[in-house]
């Protein structure tokens, strides 16, 4: 069934939806510039639109969805990929819970999600946590015959943590790409980031197999390992001493958890780790030398 398709934002991720969804559906195009194509305003738009996918990052989410919940279709969906936190540190569901509530449905698209492997016709996989279980349907036939699989999944703020702070444990496989530690070492921090993110995941009320999905597990392995992951660049500069410019959702994440004290990151090693690298990076190579020893001594304990 062919839907209207209100895309906001024309980054990387917002191309990747078009390419994705254009030849089978409406799908409009809106950024800071306006409707391309159309003389029409956001909010002309966004009254004839089934599905509004949020194709922007998490910090004007509230903004924009303040400005367009009064024009909605009563049986309009809105869809978010943003995996960042605002800069009041909420995430984009819960963003999206504040504004939209029960007045209006919601969803969160969860996975790996390289937006270059999708317009070059490669799969990606996604979560799809919905406000209303029913609006699966509507993802179906969104995505039907495209090369996005979408599963449907629950546990929404759970899986919006999961994928925010894989980004946080992916500039450690960079550093350990760069160390040449090895692949051994890349098996434990696959093992150590989802140990801890299911604490953390825990600590906010979630499901401790959360992470263990498209929205965790297959969203770290993917951006953990991708030489064109912005995060493991980031590991890698940060190893070989380029400092000028540390920045990135991970990044802004860490500074949004220790600022507004979210969580206690210092209970989980590995996260601790990175915050310590990507704050002070001159204590890189020390910092690392001092959680292998603690490994360590944790297995002579064990023994």
């Amino acid at each position: 069934m062919k839907q209207r398709v209100l895309i906001l934002g024309y980054g990387e991720m917002g191309h990747a939806m078009e390419y994705l969804l254009s030849a089978k559906h409406d799908a409009r195009i809106w950024s800071l510039d306006g409707v391309r194509g159309r003389d029409s305003t956001l909010e002309d738009e966004v009254v004839g639109a089934q599905v509004i996918l949020f194709c922007l990052p998490v910090n004007p989410h509230h903004e924009i969805a303040s400005r367009i919940a009064p024009y909605l279709a009563k049986d309009s969906l809105c869809l978010t990929i943003a995996k960042g936190l605002d800069e009041s540190g909420r995430t984009a569901a819960q963003v999206f819970e504040s504004i939209f509530s029960a007045k209006h449905r919601y969803g969160v698209v969860y996975g790996p999600m390289i937006s270059e492997e999708i317009r070059m016709g490669r799969h990606a996989f996604a979560d799809v946590v919905l406000s209303d279980a029913a609006d699966f349907e509507v993802i179906q036939s969104l995505f039907h015959g495209s090369t996005l699989i979408c599963q449907q999944a629950s546990d929404m703020h759970g899986r919006n943590w999961s994928v925010i702070l894989k980004n946080v444990y992916a500039i450690m496989f960079g550093v350990a790409d760069e160390l040449k530690l090895g692949i051994n070492m890349r098996g434990h921090l696959i093992v150590a980031a989802i140990a801890e993110l299911s604490g953390i995941v825990q600590a906010f009320g979630g499901q401790a197999h959360t992470p263990y999905s498209y929205a965790g597990l297959g969203d770290l392995v993917a951006t953990g390992t991708s030489e064109d992951s912005h995060h493991h660049a980031l590991g890698r500069q940060l190893v070989r001493g380029e400092w000028s410019d540390i920045s990135g959702e991970g990044v802004h994440t860490l500074q949004m958890v220790e600022k507004y004290r979210l969580f206690d990151w210092r209970a989980y090693p590995l996260f601790a780790l990175v915050h310590d690298i990507v704050t002070a990076p001159e204590t890189l190579h020390s910092r690392v030398e001092e959680y292998l020893k603690q490994l360590r001594e944790l297995e002579s304990c064990a023994i």
